[in-house]
């Protein structure tokens, strides 16, 4: 686990550790972060079956979160394919110091994830809906 000098932030190991086991070996649906002191800590564990909106209820109404989503979908050609989302959840209704510490952190931290390919930021349930997330993976 390392700092970044220009946020401070250090990111727990198995932040990655889960994350490639989304990637690589598909156990979870989903991962919710969030920061904890000084450091991003992976808080919740969404299991392979688990929906979008389990997803969802997952994400507190007041606080910000980081978030990774593991999303499988069928294209117009009826092919199976999987896109691995970045999600910054950043509601309006939670403290503007807790806002600042999230975005100021968030390109660091997504960098040590590797792997993923389609980034949202949401202040709003609305702004993740599924419909914007299939739109956003095709």
């Amino acid at each position: 686990m390392q700092a970044n000098a220009a946020s401070g932030m250090a990111v727990e190991d198995e932040c990655k550790f889960r994350f490639l086991e989304l990637k690589a070996k598909r156990i979870y649906r989903y991962i919710v972060f969030k920061i904890d002191g000084q450091q991003v800590v992976v808080e919740k564990l969404g299991g392979a079956g688990d929906s979008y909106d389990d997803f969802m209820a997952s994400l507190p109404a007041n606080e910000c979160r980081y978030a990774v989503y593991d999303f499988d979908f069928t294209t117009d050609e009826n092919c199976q394919k999987s896109k691995i989302f970045f999600i910054a959840w950043s509601p309006d209704s939670s403290r503007v110091r807790m806002k600042m510490v999230y975005a100021s952190s968030k390109d660091r931290f997504k960098r040590e994830l590797d792997g993923i390919q389609v980034e949202l930021q949401a202040t709003d349930p609305s702004e993740m809906s599924l419909d914007i997330v299939k739109a956003r993976a095709i």
